[in-house]
């Protein structure tokens, strides 16, 4: 799609008089004031790599667990948080949400969890004001002491990497837990909260060796625990990963072809909706007791939706990522190298990327249509285009197909296009990024 400019038609050249300023005073507006004095609020991602065992499918930044290594880690990124609250002014800004993810952060000791959020309370000064305390945790790691830990920390979402209760399929994933210890975890957890948090639990489709039969006895499992919030998410076989060396290289193990994962999927929506399973993004379902509304907001990850909605996140540790302005920030990847930047003053920042217009545009839509719904108007008002204008032949061949429906308000997926997951996110980016020619 190409952008057409037309000028406006004069009969005659004339020479104007100096134009100062655009647009013209007659637009401003008293409300813009207010907005502008409010502090806007950030979340914060906390990331502690270390793991008792790397999983067979695992891609991110993880460490195995050695002790002396662990407390030097939490000792360096205390540091980081102290430096970061200053050079980048976040020390007085609200928190909406706080998420530690991993690895797994709840290999570390009590001591050290506690010593974590002090240094966060005392470097951000609404830290206790934050909407959602989010924690990842895996089976092997929850003990009712930890949980304790983490009560009185004011965690108040539980997040479990559980992704599947079937021992074999657990096994040939290279998870160290079994059915029974997922089990067990899950009951710690919910009686250690004591109704003060929402619990997730992370299943994965598409595991080495699974089939509908495993897949069906997964999500049974699942709902029977009662927990608030399922997520499913797709196996993919990255180039890093023993999934990949043995099922795409060796061929040595049977992975799920892509029309099987897509069966899974299928049956997970089909079943979830039996169970009064709603879903808030293309691939969290939460359970519906209450109103929706009401269930949803309750239960959906608060960092989530909001740094996919465009608010500011930093990200604390080694690999973590953030957005700040227009400013995507990444801290390095290499432990050692994390380590001495900080002990010598410095940000541990390896790389980032300065967003376009044009970017942002495509950021908001890929990440905003993640969570089922896009708001049209809001988008016209941040940016000043219309984007069922900008992409008008997209969204009707989209609608057509059956992936969306499409309002003067806003766009909305459908169940075939929560099915197909990022397709319709990454079909609107594409349509976007043709602006560019």
């Amino acid at each position: 799609m190409t952008l057409t400019i037309e000028l406006p038609k004069t009969q005659t050249p004339q020479r104007l008089p100096l134009n100062p300023n655009y647009p013209p005073f007659r637009q401003w507006k008293a409300g813009v004031i207010a907005e502008k004095l409010e502090e806007q609020p950030v979340c914060l991602y906390v990331h502690i790599p270390f793991c008792t065992q790397r999983c067979a499918f695992c891609y991110y930044k993880t460490v195995d667990l050695k002790e002396s290594q662990v407390q030097a880690y939490v000792d360096t990124l205390c540091q980081e948080i102290k430096l970061v609250s200053e050079r980048f002014n976040l020390k007085n800004r609200r928190i909406q949400a706080v998420y530690f993810g991993g690895g797994t952060p709840t290999t570390l000791t009590g001591n050290q969890l506690v010593q974590v959020v002090e240094n966060l309370r005392e470097n951000f000064s609404y830290f206790e004001e934050k909407k959602q305390f989010s924690v990842e945790a895996e089976p092997l790691s929850v003990s009712p002491s930890k949980m304790r830990v983490l009560k009185e920390l004011g965690v108040n979402r539980l997040s479990l990497g559980v992704q599947s209760f079937n021992d074999q399929i657990i096994k040939l994933s290279g998870r160290g837990h079994d059915e029974k210890q997922a089990y067990r975890a899950i009951d710690v957890a919910q009686k250690a909260g004591e109704g003060q948090w929402s619990i997730n639990i992370d299943l994965l489709s598409g595991l080495a060796g699974e089939t509908v039969e495993t897949w069906q006895e997964s999500l049974e499992c699942a709902l029977k625990t009662g927990v608030e919030s399922i997520t499913v998410y797709k196996m993919e076989a990255f180039a890093n990963t023993q999934v990949f060396d043995q099922g795409v290289r060796q061929e040595i193990i049977e992975l799920p072809s892509a029309e099987l994962e897509m069966q899974f999927m299928q049956l997970a929506m089909e079943r979830f909706a039996q169970a009064n399973y709603n879903p808030w993004s293309h691939f969290t379902y939460v359970k519906n007791d209450s109103d929706l509304a009401t269930s949803t907001k309750q239960y959906r990850s608060e960092y989530i939706f909001n740094i996919w909605h465009g608010m500011e996140f930093y990200g604390l540790g080694v690999s973590a990522f953030g957005c700040l302005g227009d400013s995507l920030l990444q801290n390095t990847s290499d432990m050692e190298k994390y380590a001495t930047l900080l002990a010598q003053g410095e940000l541990p920042l390896s790389r980032g990327y300065k967003l376009t217009s044009l970017d942002q545009m495509v950021r908001e839509v890929l990440l905003g249509i993640k969570t089922l719904r896009f708001d049209l108007i809001a988008f016209q008002q941040r940016h000043g285009f219309k984007l069922q204008s900008l992409c008008a032949e997209t969204l009707s061949t989209l609608e057509r197909d059956g992936f969306v429906t499409v309002s003067t308000q806003e766009i909305e997926l459908t169940a075939k296009g929560i099915l197909y997951g990022d397709y319709v996110g990454e079909t609107l980016a594409a349509s976007l990024k043709k602006l560019k020619s």
